[in-house]
Formats: C-alpha cells, sequence, structure tokens
C-alpha cells in the first residue's frame, strides 16, 4: 500500500498561487493521491489560461517572487506585474489579477481603477481576510461610481506567508519584529494587533497545509497570545471539526526568541548559514562583489557585482550542502565540477568523431555479438550523448555559480579570521568554560583587541555571546565592551593623519583611531545591543542561557566526530597537491569549522514535545486542540496514548534564523518532517541592530 506523500508549505502555497493566476477556475485543478492538488497548466493565450496582468503590492510582491520566476508567470499568462501603487497604462481588452493587503489604501486605488475601467475584469484576491467594515465602504465607492460590472470575482486567498523553500517560511511584511515586540513605546493596545496578525499569519500557513495543528507553546508572554488566538480562529473555522484528518496531525510549537538570542546572534559554519551572514542575502538572491583579474602593476584588482537566484528546491548542490560545514561544501563542489567536465568532454569528443577506450570496448563487445548491429548502436549512444550535454552543461553552470559564491564566502571567512570567533562562541555557548568565567573573559579580550581579526560586528557578537552564555558579572562585561572600543579606536591612523605634519611628528600617530564612519556607526549600534542585553540579564527577562545550553555537550553524535576528521584529513590530502587555490585556502583558514556540532536550545525544546519525554517542556508548555474546548492538561494524557508526531511547525516570535532551521533538521528523519518559521529571517547583524535600538 502506498503511503500518502504529505505536500509541503510551498508546493500548498505554489498551488494556491496557480489556482488564483487561473482566475479561480476550479476546473484546472486536479487532485493526487499522494500529495496536493496540482494545476493543470494550459497553453499560454487558451481558454484556460487565457493572458492576463497581475497587480500586486510590495508585501504581495515579496511572496511571489521566491515561488514563480517571469518566465513561470508567463507560462500562466501574466504579461504584465505591477505595483499598484505604480503609474499604468489603461489596457481596456486584458483582465487583472489583483494580490494586496486589504488595507484602506489598496481599496481606494483598486475603486479607482474600476471607475477609470483601466481592465476589462478584475479578480481581487487578498492575501488575508477583508474586514467587513473595509468591504462594506469599498463596495458602497463602486457602486456609487457605477463600476461594480467590471468586478469579476473576490477571494480572501490567506496566503500571509513568503515561503522561501519546502519547509522554511516568514511571515509577510513583519520586519523588526524584535523591536516591535519589546519597544519601550509599545501600548498594550498596539501588542494586542501585533499579536492577533501573527495569529492570521499562522492561521494562513496551517489554513494552505488544510490541517487543524496541536499547539504547544510556553505559558504566558507573546506565545501564549498568539496560540490562543490562533487557537480560536481555528475553532472557529466550519472545516475544522469536519476535517478528516484525525491521526497524524502536525504539532505546531510556538516560541519566543527570548528564549534563545545567542542562536541568531553567533557566527556559524555551514554553507547556507555564512552566505546569509557574510554575504548580501534576502528573499533567496544573493549579491556580492567578486573580484576580477591578477590586478593591474599595482596589484589593484577590479571587482564586479554579482547576483545569483538561490532556490534549494531546484539546486541540487545547494539541496545536498547548504547545511553542510563550508569546508565539505568546498570540497564537493570541486569534485562535482571535475566530474561534470570530463563528462562534459568525453561528450563533446564522441560528437567531434573521437573515440574513447569505454567506446573501443563497447563496439568490440557489439562486434562478438551476432544479433547486434554495432552502427545502430554507434548512432544510439551518439544521440543519448547529445541529448545529455545540455543537462551537463546546466549543471556545471549552476557549480560554477557556486564557484564563485563559495569563493566569496571564503574571501570574508579567510579576511575576517570568522573560525576562530566561530570556535570561541561555540566554547562559550556550550558552556566548556563552566564556572572559569575568568579563563572566558581573558579569551574574549584576547580575540576582540586583536587588530587583525574580525572587524567590528565580529567583536560585538563575540561580546554578545560572551554576555548571554557566562554567568560574569556585569561589570565584567563592561570592562570587556570598554576595552574592545579602545582596541578598534588604536588600529592606526587615517591617510589624512598620516600625511599631515603633526601626525608625522607624533610619536603615537599610529595610535590614532582610524574607524571609519560607518564603523563608529556599528560600534555605537554594538555598545547599546551590550547595555540592552545586560539590562535584560539583570531584571531576569532572559533565561539563563548558561545554565540552559551546558546540557547541548551532550548531544554531539560520535559520528560527526568521526564525520569530519575525515573530512578535514581529506582536505590536508587534497590540499597537499594543490599548493594554491580555493581549497589549500580553505585547509588552512577553516579546518576549526569542521568541529562539533551541538543542539541549540530551539531544537532540544521540539525534539522533547515531540517524544513526550516527562519531566521536560512537554509537562509545562501549553496544549491547544482546536477541536478540543479549554485547556487541556498534559498530565490527564500521560496515561493516554498519542499518536506519534509525524510533523513538526516550529514558530519563532522575534525573529528566525537559517542557523536554527538548520539546526532542528538535526532531528528530521525519515519519520519525522519540520517546517521552520519566524515572523522574519534576519541575519546576525540585522538582529544585532535591533538589539541595539532597544537600549534606553
Amino acid at each position: 500500500m502506498m503511503v500518502p506523500i504529505p505536500p509541503s508549505l510551498k508546493s500548498s502555497q505554489l498551488a494556491s498561487v496557480h489556482r488564483m493566476l487561473s482566475l479561480n477556475d476550479e476546473t484546472t485543478s486536479t487532485t493526487t493521491s499522494n500529495g496536493p492538488p496540482s494545476y493543470t497548466t494550459a497553453p499560454a493565450g487558451t481558454s484556460h489560461n487565457q493572458w492576463k496582468l497581475l497587480i500586486y503590492d510590495k508585501p504581495c510582491r515579496s511572496i511571489i517572487s521566491p515561488l514563480l520566476s517571469v518566465s513561470q508567470l508567463r507560462s500562466r499568462g501574466v504579461t504584465l506585474h505591477l505595483l499598484i501603487s505604480s503609474e499604468r497604462e489603461p489596457i481596456p481588452d486584458v483582465p487583472a489579477v489583483y494580490f494586496v493587503e486589504p488595507t484602506r489604501s489598496n481599496l481606494s486605488i483598486i475603486a479607482q481603477d474600476c471607475a477609470k475601467r483601466l481592465y476589462s475584469k478584475v479578480h481581487l484576491n487578498f492575501v488575508t481576510k477583508l474586514d467587513r467594515g473595509l468591504m462594506e465602504e469599498f463596495a458602497k465607492t463602486v457602486v456609487q461610481a457605477n463600476c461594480l460590472d467590471v468586478i469579476a470575482s473576490v477571494h480572501d486567498q490567506y496566503l500571509d506567508f513568503v515561503c522561501l523553500e519546502r519547509n522554511l517560511f516568514s511571515l509577510s511584511n513583519k520586519e523588526e519584529s524584535y523591536v516591535a515586540m519589546n519597544g519601550g513605546g509599545v501600548t498594550d493596545q498596539g501588542m494586542e494587533n501585533y499579536m492577533e496578525e501573527v495569529a492570521y499569519g499562522l492561521f494562513s500557513v496551517v489554513g494552505t497545509l488544510g490541517c487543524v495543528p496541536v499547539i504547544r507553546c510556553p505559558k504566558g508572554g507573546a506565545p501564549d497570545m498568539v496560540a490562543r488566538k490562533l487557537n480560536r480562529l481555528l475553532s472557529e473555522h466550519p472545516n475544522t471539526n469536519s476535517s478528516k484528518s484525525h491521526h497524524n496531525r502536525p504539532l505546531l510549537v510556538i516560541l519566543d526568541r527570548n528564549m534563545d538570542l545567542i542562536t541568531p546572534i553567533q557566527h556559524s559554519s555551514t554553507y547556507q548559514a555564512l552566505i546569509d551572514d557574510l554575504l548580501q542575502h534576502k528573499a533567496n538572491r544573493v549579491e556580492f562583489n567578486a573580484t576580477i583579474g591578477d590586478g593591474d602593476k599595482n596589484g589593484r584588482k577590479r571587482s564586479t557585482p554579482k547576483r545569483f537566484d538561490l532556490d534549494a528546491d531546484t539546486d541540487p548542490f545547494y539541496a545536498r550542502h547548504k547545511f553542510n560545514p563550508f569546508p565539505e561544501a568546498i570540497e564537493s563542489n570541486g569534485v562535482e565540477l571535475q566530474e561534470v567536465t570530463t563528462q562534459e568532454n568525453a561528450i563533446r569528443s564522441k560528437t567531434a568523431g573521437g573515440t574513447t577506450e569505454d567506446d573501443t570496448n563497447t563496439n568490440r563487445t557489439n562486434n562478438n555479438n551476432a544479433t547486434t548491429d554495432p552502427m545502430y548502436n554507434a548512432a544510439s549512444d551518439l544521440a543519448n550523448a547529445v541529448d545529455s550535454l545540455p543537462a551537463l552543461i546546466e549543471q556545471k553552470k549552476q557549480l560554477e555559480i557556486h564557484t564563485r559564491i563559495l569563493e566569496a564566502v571564503m574571501n570574508e571567512v579567510a579576511a575576517r579570521d570568522v573560525p576562530q570567533f566561530y570556535e570561541l562562541e561555540s566554547a562559550l555557548a556550550t558552556g566548556q568554560f563552566k564556572n572559569d568565567n575568568a579563563k572566558a573573559k581573558d579569551e574574549v579580550l584576547a580575540l576582540i583587541t586583536d587588530a587583525s581579526k574580525g572587524n567590528v560586528e565580529d567583536k560585538i557578537r563575540l561580546v554578545l555571546v560572551y554576555c548571554l552564555a557566562t554567568t560574569a558579572p556585569s561589570s565584567d562585561v563592561t570592562e570587556v565592551a570598554t576595552e574592545m572600543a579602545k582596541a578598534l579606536e588604536m588600529r592606526g591612523t587615517t591617510a589624512t593623519d598620516s600625511k599631515s605634519k603633526d601626525a608625522t611628528n607624533s610619536s603615537d600617530a599610529k595610535n590614532r583611531g582610524i574607524l571609519t564612519k560607518e564603523d563608529r556607526v556599528h560600534l555605537e549600534k554594538g555598545l547599546n545591543a551590550i547595555e540592552y542585553l545586560k539590562s535584560l540579564r539583570s531584571m531576569q527577562m532572559i533565561p539563563n542561557m548558561s545554565e540552559s545550553l551546558t546540557s547541548a555537550q551532550a548531544t554531539v553524535s560520535p559520528s560527526n566526530n568521526h564525520r569530519s576528521s575525515d573530512m578535514l584529513t581529506s582536505l590536508y590530502a587534497r590540499a597537499s597537491t594543490q599548493a594554491t587555490g580555493l581549497l589549500a585556502k580553505a585547509t588552512e583558514r577553516v579546518s576549526t569549522m569542521l568541529g562539533k556540532i551541538h543542539k541549540h536550545r530551539a531544537t532540544r525544546v521540539v525534539e522533547n514535545l515531540c517524544e513526550m519525554k516527562p519531566n521536560t517542556e512537554d509537562d509545562e508548555y501549553l496544549y491547544l486542540d482546536p477541536k478540543v474546548k479549554g485547556d487541556i492538561d498534559v498530565k490527564s494524557l500521560r496515561n493516554m496514548t498519542r499518536a506519534p508526531v509525524r510533523d513538526v511547525i516550529a514558530f519563532v516570535i522575534g525573529g528566525g534564523c537559517y542557523s536554527e532551521y538548520q539546526n532542528l533538521q538535526m532531528i528530521a528523519d525519515d519519520r519525522r518532517t519540520i517546517t521552520y518559521g519566524s515572523t522574519e529571517l534576519v541575519s546576525p547583524c540585522e538582529f544585532l541592530y535591533q538589539l541595539g535600538k532597544l537600549s534606553s
């Protein structure tokens, strides 16, 4: 019996968008027993896939962009896609699909478009629920303008989230969510409204998946508020009690960012997380400056901006290696690129009339077989080779893109000595210093005062981890921060200072500060972030990270140690024959990035809830079931057989990161899938600046 394959969040959202672009024509859909509904794509311009315009606002554009490329939109009949706020010319012979937030300003623009009759028909699709008051106001405006006949359909789509990968999402239009929740000017009503928006976003997620989850979260605070609002929305939804899914319902775990502030700040060692940390990376697009050539006679190298789209669902190399240690990704890229190049050369040799040793052996075998026509086989082999060449070229092109990205990451890693920060932060986070605060302080001071190591942000992040992961008194944290600032000011002189007479004659000229204006801004924000965390610690508003993370040392897998050792040996062996190049550089610089990987706080919580471990969060967390009224006492469930957890949605309020997403996959396997989401995805430096904004 074939076991049904549950649809991924991305495939389900894509199916909903496809239906919307088909003008919500259900006749184009077909259901499958092993996945989400699929939608046939008739040729563009036909009756079931007519030409159309797509009008969206910026939040909805961010939803569409990771799902469909320009060519894919065109295959779905979209000739133009335009922002609703832009100046648009009338195209009266073509229908328009609007995909926007249900705001008063958007509705006003739509009413004006209808009054001007810019398009033959308009199909209105709101990303979330259209408020009844706004709907009545809009209807009144349209009737008064005598253009009601232009509106062909109105739909609430409940797609208010951005799905970047198969099992990765963030909520739409929730920037600086940690500031929005923790800022001093946040009113009770403002917090209530924000939690309502988050709950509606999660309602869109579970609605798109077509499931009714069991909800778990810590009691009190933002997760409790969101969980109860979501529980009410689901329980009042007409499809909740009629859902056919009674077994293996997903587990939705709602967490607070304050539960673990170390993970989004500390340096990482895996390919995808390093891309997000060290390069410009947003919505699956990475940008960086790549050097060109060997440089001029003065050694100056030219650089050119590069921009690539990364999609783990369509890029095999990225899918295989995004969670792997960075050195392993480097080596795999070299091996795979060499293999593809060899195959390409072999095929080109065949098409050019050459004969390889394998071809000779094949022909000899065929000639000994009386029933085989050698000429036919040769022609067949040639045809197969020609057919496979485009796929090989595309694979090679994709690998070469990753080579450039790996080089860009490697340049940053080498220039800033990122592995040293990663290694010390990991030691702090896993409690390796235990109660030896003096040793921890000395090692942190040694690294942040070394002028050759890291940039301003690297040093600040290390101090923040030191503040969060140890029991060091605030006076020690203040001293470390002060010494860091002094060291940054003493790195050298500016070009202007070095040319001045006073600077030349001064014995301490080379000790004058050279921080650029940008560095000073970063330092100021970083010092503010340190002060904010010190205040949180003093008021005991965040858990004791040093205690909660010490247990992570026991979570290291022996197989990981063996694999890391083998990987490092392989790197050294290959580097010995390649004295120059990316691999040799990686071996020298990033060997410590093959170290042990421990389970982060969110991973341990989700694992305890999935396995229903006693004396853990499973006993303490709120348990809500939209199919059952009121709170459920977990103790009463201890004597009952609970269905095993097959699917998990782990959601973080206050910002998530790729490191946490990757770490959660440690407990995913053939029996369990884990989808990770957050109010927004932030890079370490972005989160650092959010912390800096909260200092009073």
